[in-house]
């Protein structure tokens, strides 16, 4: 079983309108609702990968229950959910079909209360007994420690249990330090991180922090990754447009299950760039077009690149 752990969960609206345009009124042409946040679009894309999924994180109040009633439907992810007596957020998705441009709104989350605190990091725990592998994905909500992810790597270094990170800002910078097996950080995440815009000098540096692997997501171009076993660029073999949120929980599904399956690392960076370009062709965060996934697993460009990272 993996574990995603999605603290800031969400319910996803978006919204697809012909052209947006500021300051005027728009009608809506399609509207769904999906459950979200980083860590569950993760999940449902490790479960129709085919692997078996647990969601932890906190839900609360109507939004959070309009969530679980979601989630339920969701095959093959148990909900694992711990609830709260603050609200669920939302995030507002509104695809412009004639651009496609995306503009997101994201409520900022429940505040979470040292009691709550301390009931999640219980039975986050006792789920790790029993998993292969876990997510730790997304912002904090409000009154969760900033330390918060520091805190949880290393609750699963100590249970042997393989971590991902995926956040960014002081909580990635503090749980970096916890030495997680992989950091996939997005390239201004890698910037703000290191203070370097190039991204071969800021993946080094990232390593150095503490992460054993760093994959940088770097949009259109792909992936960089720096391994104990090596370094390589990922890139599609083509540019895609549709909406690209969510694409970047595709990629930490991919190396996720890449991990978990011992794939080498060229073949776990495919998977990832793959499903990251399949997502963009899906109409939600946390699904992706598999037709295409299949066709473009097999056509991404995975280089050696020119400069070795220093052994960990």
């Amino acid at each position: 079983m993996i574990l995603t752990v999605t603290l800031n969960t969400a319910l996803d609206i978006t919204y697809r309108v012909r052209e947006l345009r500021p300051h005027a009124s728009h009608r809506v042409d399609e509207l769904t609702e999906r459950p979200g946040g980083k860590g569950l679009n993760v999940a449902r894309v490790l479960a129709a990968l085919g692997h078996e999924v647990t969601a932890t994180g906190f839900v609360g109040g109507a939004t959070g229950r309009a969530l679980r009633d979601q989630l339920a439907h969701t095959p093959d992810v148990v909900d694992a959910l711990v609830p709260v007596s603050g609200s669920t957020r939302r995030t507002i998705a509104v695809v412009d079909t004639t651009a496609g441009d995306t503009t997101q709104l994201n409520e900022p989350g429940p505040e979470i209360t040292p009691a709550e605190w301390s009931a999640f990091q219980e039975a986050y725990e006792v789920l790790l007994r029993s998993c292969s592998a876990v997510a730790l994905c997304g912002s904090l909500p409000p009154g969760v420690p900033v330390g918060a992810y520091a805190q949880l790597v290393r609750a699963a270094r100590a249970s042997a249990v393989p971590v991902l990170l995926d956040t960014s800002g002081e909580p990635l910078r503090r749980g970096i330090a916890a030495r997680p097996d992989i950091v996939k950080p997005n390239a201004d995440e890698l910037a703000e991180l290191t203070g370097s815009h190039d991204p071969s000098q800021a993946t080094r540096d990232a390593r150095r922090r503490g992460a054993h692997s760093v994959v940088a997501s770097l949009g259109a171009q792909g992936l960089l990754a720096r391994t104990p076993d090596g370094d390589w660029r990922a890139a599609p073999p083509r540019a895609v447009r549709g909406n690209p949120t969510g694409a970047g929980d595709s990629v930490v599904a991919g190396l996720l299950s890449g991990l978990v399956e011992r794939l080498p690392w060229p073949e776990r960076l495919s998977r990832a760039v793959a499903l990251s370009a399949a997502s963009v062709l899906a109409p939600v965060a946390g699904e992706f077009d598999r037709p295409a996934y299949e066709e473009l697993v097999h056509h991404v460009t995975v280089d050696v690149c020119p400069h070795q990272v220093e052994a960990w």
